[in-house]
């Protein structure tokens, strides 16, 4: 793994300067980049439980998505060595698993990281677990350089 200028400290202050208070309070933890890949925790949350019916406890799938587009941004920062202004243009989550309330790895997998459009796959895994509970796919676009 190539690591990258991108320090976990450049993370979290970007995370504290370019994301909604609510994106904030998902507590997502940078733990390590390089150019191809970025791990995260999602912390265990009651806030990102469902609350009722038979899926109670568990994290919600609107969690996981946010998770996996904010992770995504920050990883590509880390494998470009600074934040490059980008938005959204796809995100797609298949959800394989209940994902139980607990600490939740995030692995962000950067497939295509070009001038203009970047392709990464991201992996949730419920603590301990070798199976992965969600897989997402985004795609973003860079607004400059």
């Amino acid at each position: 793994m190539t690591q990258t200028a991108f320090s976990i400290d450049d993370a979290k202050a970007l995370l504290q300067s370019a994301f909604a208070p609510w994106v904030l309070a998902q507590n997502l933890t940078p733990v390590s980049f390089s150019t191809t890949q970025a791990c995260f925790i999602l912390p265990a949350n009651d806030d990102l439980a469902l609350r009722g019916g038979p899926g109670a406890g568990l994290i919600c799938g609107q969690a996981i998505a946010a998770a996996a587009d904010t992770a995504t941004v920050i990883a590509l920062a880390g494998a470009n060595g600074r934040f490059r202004n980008c938005t959204t243009v796809d995100l797609s989550t298949n959800f394989l698993r209940p994902l139980p309330m607990g600490d939740t790895k995030v692995l962000v997998d950067i497939e295509s990281n070009g001038r203009k459009l970047a392709v990464c796959r991201i992996a949730f895994f419920a603590d301990n677990s070798p199976k992965p509970a969600a897989l997402s796919t985004a795609t973003f676009m860079y607004l400059e350089d």
